[in-house]
């Protein structure tokens, strides 16, 4: 697993990341989210030995990155798509850093085939498109077969076929027991992929919880009303206590009353509702109420001042 302790790290007066404590453990996807400027990438190259922490530590498998023996079979990393050799071939990259680790050639035909590469291996990597170079450096991190993966952003650039295939590998190497730490920025499919949360915020912690608890503690749940006169029903609804608000579409949201109660002062003012359904928070609202106060840079209203 993957554990950092009171990691710091200061860049003159700015702190990128404060203190941060987490354990990342085996058999689960754990998503790694804040805003930009958070401080996530920072962790991830200090997990990874790639820069120095100011303050406190960070193990993979009990050790620092930097004492590992053999780091390709320990942890698989994919930071960047693009740091590779754009004259060489898809084969011939994965077969340096293979060659380099000890690793058998068997092993790089097998992650080519896992990755969707095997037809392209022989073509060189400047004529990748993203999403191909993405397949590359999840092959390039996989080729050690380590127990634990950090991927950043690996759904950049990908079709919505690979999409699905990231989607499915990373949850079947959770599932054979392996820690895999997830960052992305896209809500949707992070919610479909990840098990547990690590969210910061200005280098700080905000919360280190299970999925289906962060967005039931973080947000609240509203049902959808759509009736033949919204209006009147809105009134109604609003007497009884209910916090109305209109949807662009002019269906009625509404907080404060059950469902049940919804449909009988409905059926007592004589108004038909048309659909009542309760509306469960998502992912996104959670993470736009837990992030408020920890956005850096925020665009103003309507993009310009």
């Amino acid at each position: 697993m993957i554990e950092t302790h009171e990691l710091t790290k200061r860049y003159g007066p700015t702190t990128a990341v404060d203190r941060l404590s987490v354990v990342i453990r085996p058999g689960r996807v754990t998503g790694f989210l804040g805003p930009n400027g958070s401080g996530k990438s920072t962790t991830l190259r200090m997990i990874l030995g790639l820069t120095r922490p100011t303050g406190g530590h960070a193990l993979v498998g009990g050790r620092p990155y930097a004492a590992l023996r053999h780091p390709l079979h320990e942890v698989g990393a994919l930071l960047d798509p693009g740091a590779v050799h754009a004259g060489r071939t898809a084969r011939d990259h994965l077969r340096a850093i293979a060659l380099a680790a000890g690793i058998s050639s068997a092993r790089v035909d097998a992650v080519l085939e896992l990755t969707g590469l095997t037809t392209v291996s022989r073509r060189r990597v400047g004529g990748f498109s993203l999403g191909m170079r993405q397949r590359l450096g999840i092959a390039a991190a996989l080729l050690g077969d380590p127990p634990v993966l950090v991927l950043d952003e690996p759904i950049n650039g990908l079709d919505p076929e690979g999409i699905q295939w990231i989607r499915t590998l990373v949850r079947g190497m959770a599932a054979e027991g392996r820690a895999v730490l997830l960052s992305s920025h896209l809500m949707a499919e992070m919610e479909q992929t990840a098990d547990h949360l690590v969210v910061i915020g200005r280098g700080r912690l905000i919360a280190d919880t299970g999925m289906a608890e962060f967005v039931r503690r973080a947000s609240r749940t509203d049902v959808l009303v759509r009736a033949a006169d919204p209006a009147r029903l809105a009134s109604v609804l609003a007497r009884a206590g209910g916090d109305v608000s209109s949807e662009a579409d002019g269906a009625l949201a509404v907080r404060g009353l059950a469902p049940r109660r919804i449909g009988d002062l409905a059926a007592e003012a004589d108004v038909a509702v048309h659909e009542l359904a309760v509306r469960g928070a998502t992912l996104e609202q959670a993470y736009f109420e837990a992030t408020e106060h920890a956005v850096e840079y925020r665009a103003s209203e309507g993009g310009r001042r």
